[in-house]
């Protein structure tokens, strides 16, 4: 990767789309930022509206609505392209539209001589980013998924919200399918270097948390989605910084661990699936999965949760 520029090449200037744009700008994570949308018009249209706001930045971005070519030497595209996700749909009732969306998308960034790494957004994201990958043909290690970090970041605040620690100091992580079969794993769940199980003691008022609390919290990041959509019709802000920070970890070589979606070659006994699982992430991409030691019911439902993504893959291209 060079070191000389920073480039992104964002297709999809949707509300997720544009609020990466809008964190990468803030934040000053590229030096170079081209917007693709099938309305060229609106890539144009948001494109001007960010640049506008350079003075107020401190950032120097190039931001410029461009095509499919001027991702010939990008260092990451980013995907947020495709349809919404509807009041009451699940993400995998997103699956057969979304597909053939990346059809029309992945095959001429490859074809414009793109050699960096794939971000993939778009729901069902764990499906969306293994489409990628068989589309591209690139290295598994290339194509990542957003994944369980916006589901995981959602646990861990709402942890240091019920047991009054700031968030950064909870080591919790969801993992699975980015949707219905996600799970917290909380026999790994820690505050500092203390298990959280061991917090929950025997249900006495000394007790930091009770187990039915953290069963409550795992239900409200799991519907978390759904709320929000039922609430303002889409979620944008959260997945829009947590891309942009694993941007960041990847221009900055950083070997930063995110629940990102990957491709499993023998972890937790899974292959050929991709799914969220705590990753270390640096200017290569994933550099290898992390594996957590699972109690049995934990890995049963992580079996689960894999195989609901195989079933739902078949078929599809």
């Amino acid at each position: 990767m060079r070191t000389d520029k920073r480039k992104v090449a964002l297709v999809g200037t949707g509300m997720v789309g544009m609020s990466y744009a809008y964190s990468m700008l803030n934040q000053g994570v590229c030096d170079e930022l081209v917007l693709i949308d099938i309305n060229r018009k609106r890539a144009e249209g948001e494109a001007m509206d960010l640049n506008h706001g350079l003075a107020f930045s401190g950032s120097h971005m190039k931001i410029y609505a461009g095509e499919y070519k001027d991702c010939t030497d990008a260092d990451i595209v980013v995907i947020c392209a495709g349809v919404a996700q509807k009041p009451g749909e699940t993400r995998l009732d997103l699956l057969k539209r979304n597909a053939s969306v990346f059809r029309s998308i992945v095959q001429p960034i490859t074809e414009s001589g793109f050699n960096g790494l794939f971000l993939v957004a778009t729901n069902p994201v764990d499906i969306m980013t293994r489409i990628t990958y068989e589309i591209s043909g690139f290295n598994p290690k290339r194509v990542i998924g957003s994944g369980t970090t916006l589901d995981t970041a959602r646990l861990r605040y709402l942890l240091g919200e019920s047991l009054r620690v700031d968030p950064r100091n909870v080591h919790a992580y969801v993992i699975g399918e980015h949707g219905d079969s996600e799970f917290v794993p909380w026999s790994q769940a820690m505050i500092a270097t203390k298990p959280i199980l061991s917090l929950c003691g025997t249900g006495g008022e000394e007790d930091m948390v009770s187990r039915q609390e953290l069963k409550r919290i795992e239900e409200e990041v799991r519907t978390a989605a759904y709320k929000i959509i039922e609430a303002k019709q889409a979620t944008y802000y959260g997945i829009g910084m947590s891309l942009t920070r694993i941007t960041r970890a990847i221009f900055g070589d950083e070997n930063s661990v995110f629940t990102v979606s990957a491709m499993l070659k023998g972890e937790y006994g899974q292959t050929d699936v991709y799914a969220g699982v705590p990753c270390i992430v640096n200017q290569n991409g994933i550099q290898r999965v992390l594996p957590l030691t699972l109690t049995e019911e934990e890995a049963n439902r992580f079996n689960s949760s894999c195989q609901t993504l195989k079933e739902s893959f078949e078929g599809i291209l």
